[in-house]
């Protein structure tokens, strides 16, 4: 078990930041905008096209409130459309809203095309990969991993996003051990065996996954690998305390949560969110819209809404006003784990997950985490198993669980009516539980689906 007394605080990436107040990185942040809105415009087919459609130049924002009263300006199915045009136009798969030449580009990341058509999201010219390179770096540095240390990178290699942080990896001075995912467990444990890294990148769920099958496939505990961090993203995994707390303690070593470049969680025992470290790459999170009705939300603390992305200072592919269709909840006070006086977030879930039961609004991952507070009577798998395209659900929800190993009818039966009211206090929904044998939810290497499609 891991003790700490006090969590090492963080630090904004760029030291500039730790000197300022908040009104004074509002105000560096607004310069940064309005350079960023002129180059776009200068520079991007399509987003002179969006500013000229509404009227407005870049000029004429004066404000934040002035930019976050702009209507969205892409989204995925507006970034696959103008990929498709660009591809007919100019031979090139990045869209309209491309600011460089794509001569220049050195990276490009797809999205996962879980949704849809994969999006080229994550395109970069050297000077953006450079730039993005040091948010990496910081983040080692925090969890400890320093220069001439090893790092097993379990994620799907090649186009995909997760790709562009092997560059921060190596500028940090730390090599590697690049292990696709789709090599399976055993090749990913046999790799960490021989290698002896001191840090692993993954998703929450495979860092799961592999606590069980380490002894049967490579002889050991995982935590007789020696990590002394484990950095994870892509699911909400980290976010849950019980889920938290069985990866720390069987690895015997801190996890942190993190987001790209855009900030990562604290060295703490208990998970305070996402800090957002890059004020200079970003307007996350200040820039909120209400789910339902699109219109901007005022940011305080505890505030939820939908994010929309602005990025400064990339030249390829920066998005401006982008709808993330992530929904989080922003934190203004200073974190209670580490001190870090600036915003945190804690993802709530995708607006395109989001299901509507009886008039209210419900997100699998408000679902996962009173569930996981039944663990080790259940084993924290879960599937929801839909009959109908969402988001709408014809009552009762269906879910599927794993029982921890209950044989006793009695007891089972007593789990799911203490589970039910659970749900129904804390979600407003009461489910149709169906039980499953330990072991039968099987996890994925990548991202593990919580959504059964039945329709």
């Amino acid at each position: 078990m891991i003790t700490k007394l006090k969590a090492k605080k963080v630090q904004y990436t760029n030291p500039i930041f730790n000197q300022m107040t908040g009104e004074e990185i509002k105000e560096y942040q607004f310069k940064l905008l309005k350079k960023q809105l002129k180059y776009a415009y200068r520079n991007s087919v399509f987003y002179k096209a969006r500013f000229d459609e509404i009227g407005v130049r870049p000029e004429d924002i004066k404000t934040f409130d002035d930019y976050y009263k702009l209507p969205v300006f892409i989204n995925k199915t507006i970034e696959r459309e103008t990929q498709k045009e660009s591809m007919e136009r100019y031979g090139h798969p990045f869209g309209l809203h491309l600011c460089s030449s794509p001569d220049e580009v050195v990276f490009t990341g797809t999205t996962s095309g879980t949704s849809g058509n994969p999006t080229f999201t994550y395109t970069f010219t050297e000077p953006d990969i450079n730039f993005l390179n040091r948010y990496i770096a910081h983040m080692l540095d925090y969890g400890g991993i320093q220069a001439g240390e090893r790092l097993l990178f379990s994620h799907s290699l090649g186009i995909y996003a997760t790709s562009s942080i092997l560059w921060g990896i190596r500028s940090h001075g730390v090599l590697p051990i690049d292990v696709d995912v789709r090599a399976g467990s055993k090749m990913i444990l046999e790799y960490a065996k021989m290698t002896k890294p001191t840090a692993a990148m993954m998703t929450p769920s495979l860092a799961e996954h592999l606590i069980d099958k380490a002894p049967e496939q490579i002889g050991m505990e995982v935590g007789e690998l020696g990590l002394q961090a484990i950095f994870t993203v892509g699911e909400i995994g980290v976010g849950v305390p019980e889920i938290k707390k069985k990866i720390e303690e069987a690895y015997g070593c801190r996890i942190y949560d993190y987001l790209g470049e855009l900030g990562f969680s604290c060295d703490s025992d208990e998970y305070h969110g996402i800090h957002c470290v890059a004020p200079d790459l970003s307007l996350f999170p200040n820039d909120l819209i209400d789910p339902e009705t699109k219109q901007p939300i005022e940011i305080y603390d505890g505030v939820v809404g939908e994010l929309i992305a602005t990025e400064f200072n990339l030249k390829a592919l920066p998005r401006i006003r982008y709808s993330s269709g992530d929904i989080v909840q922003v934190f203004t006070n200073e974190c209670p784990g580490c001190g870090f006086t600036g915003k945190r977030v804690k993802f709530i879930g995708r607006s395109d997950d989001m299901l509507i039961i009886k008039g209210a609004n419900v997100y699998p991952s408000a679902i996962k985490r009173v569930i996981s507070n039944f663990i080790p009577e259940i084993t924290g798998e879960l599937r929801i198993v839909l009959n109908n395209p969402p988001p709408r659900v014809v009552p009762p929800l269906l879910v599927k669980l794993e029982h921890g190993g209950i044989t006793d009818s009695k007891k089972l039966e007593d789990l799911e009516k203490r589970i039910k009211s659970a749900l129904h206090n804390e979600v407003r929904v009461t489910p149709h539980i169906i039980w499953c044998e330990p072991g039968t939810l099987e996890k994925a290497l990548t991202k593990t689906p919580i959504f059964e499609a039945n329709y």
